[in-house]
């Protein structure tokens, strides 16, 4: 939300600002009145001297007011939202304060905007009384995700006679952030991932045995059935054992940047679909009550409270909308491998391992194989460069590369995913529910 503001002041040149804003009109009077007085000096007419004075002062006197007034305007811009989805409108209301004793001319008001939200808004706002308010709006709307800035507003003033125009410019900005599209997800069954939360139940007891208790204080409304009496005899207040702990599933989301591995660009692309589908894991994870966390091919991990970076219960709405904003200015990294997203990913269990990756070579395929190894279950959706970098056809592709990399992830315990163009994440949610559950059946038959 923007805060109100005043025109900005001190705008270098003063006074001679305000004359290079004489309209044609003014400019006209000036001349006019210039000449009669010379004219009536020269011919010794003094009326025409004193028509020439009045029309030289005219538009003078008009920029003065003007300059004056353009002090005591005060405007505020508000988004609704702040925060708004790719392909979804949001709306800005500006509002201007009079915050004189005199009342306004006729101003013209108009936002800057970034040209892929639209035109420049432009507003007729009528004589503002003395501390009245004018309240206009105008909506946005962009298919790119990022940051836009918008601002700042500019206020043009004008006299009663159409001699004098100023344009100020306020000195507030807000930010407009282009989330990546959000698909919703259906509710499946993720076998293999870490228990606790969400679907899983298993807990780590705070209770090993009657040495390794760890009381804590009594509280209001705790069972007196669970007071601790050698801890209570000991620090001399009521003591009570902690109840068993649960263990919060972590999920690590791996979204593929590099430059190399995506084809196109535009709100339509593979990389648009890789940053899309895994903002949709994000929110659909943490809806489950997972902590989770974003991960980069550079290593980079989002968010970082904590030492393992994982977004804690009690900051899901918060980390939610820090990873979306990171999601909304992510771009093509200059790596050309996965290797510092293996680094983090190995130094211990990650719990369940969400990848959305693109185009794979031999080598960036084997990296990404070992990554399952320190995860309690592994889904990868792998988009198709064949069918992103043209149109599909009757051909198939030669070599069959792609399917080699599938092979090799699935050989390394991944549940892989193949993402043609034109996907909907939904219906490969489901079709990766389907495998690891006929993955899972064939391997206890096995068994």
């Amino acid at each position: 939300m923007g805060t109100p503001a005043e025109a900005d002041r001190g705008e270098p040149g003063g006074f001679r600002t305000a004359l290079a804003g004489l309209t044609t009109r003014g400019r006209s009077f000036l001349a006019a009145g210039v000449a009669a007085v010379v004219c009536a000096y020269i011919l010794g007419q003094a009326d025409l001297r004193r028509v020439g004075l009045l029309l030289a002062v005219l538009p003078l006197i008009c920029a003065a007011v003007l300059y004056r007034t353009r002090y005591r305007v005060a405007g505020s811009r508000r988004l609704s939202p702040a925060r708004v989805p790719a392909g979804s409108e949001a709306r800005v209301h500006l509002r201007m304060d009079n915050v004189s004793r005199l009342p306004t001319g006729l101003l013209m008001l108009q936002d800057r905007v970034p040209y892929v939200l639209g035109p420049r808004p432009r507003f007729v706002l009528d004589r503002v009384e003395p501390g009245g308010r004018r309240e206009v709006s105008y909506r946005v709307r962009s298919d790119l995700r990022g940051r836009y800035p918008l601002g700042p507003l500019q206020l043009r003033l004008t006299d009663p006679f159409g001699m004098c125009e100023l344009t100020r410019s306020f000195s507030t900005f807000d930010t407009l952030t282009v989330i990546p599209k959000v698909e919703p997800l259906p509710p499946i069954r993720l076998s293999g991932e870490a228990k606790g939360y969400g679907d899983g139940r298993q807990r780590s007891l705070a209770l090993a045995g009657e040495d390794d208790v760890i009381p804590r204080g009594y509280r209001y409304g705790d069972d007196l059935r669970r007071v601790h009496w050698r801890s209570t005899a000991r620090y001399g207040e009521l003591m009570v054992r902690r109840e068993e702990q649960p263990q919060r599933a972590r999920c690590t989301v791996l979204l593929d940047t590099r430059g190399g591995a995506y084809e196109g660009a535009g709100p339509d692309s593979a990389f648009e679909w890789a940053v899309s589908g895994a903002a949709s894991v994000l929110v659909h994870m943490l809806e489950r009550g997972f902590s989770v966390r974003l991960l980069t091919d550079t290593g980079s991990s989002v968010p970082g409270e904590g030492a393992d970076g994982f977004a804690g219960s009690q900051e899901s709405a918060d980390a939610a909308g820090l990873m979306m904003d990171t999601l909304a200015v992510v771009d093509h990294s200059d790596g050309a491998g996965l290797s510092r997203a293996y680094d983090v990913l190995r130094g211990g269990n990650e719990g369940l391992l969400m990848a959305f990756l693109g185009d794979l070579d031999e080598e960036q395929a084997a990296v990404a194989a070992k990554m399952r190894r320190r995860s309690g279950g592994a889904v990868a959706f792998v988009l198709d460069p064949d069918t992103w970098v043209r149109e599909p056809t009757d051909v198939p592709p030669p070599g069959g590369t792609h399917e080699e990399r599938l092979r090799m992830l699935r050989e390394a315990g991944w549940t892989a995913v193949s993402v043609p163009r034109g996907a909907s994440l939904a219906d490969l949610w489901r079709q990766a529910d389907r495998e690891r559950t006929s993955t899972a059946a064939l391997s206890g038959e096995a068994r």
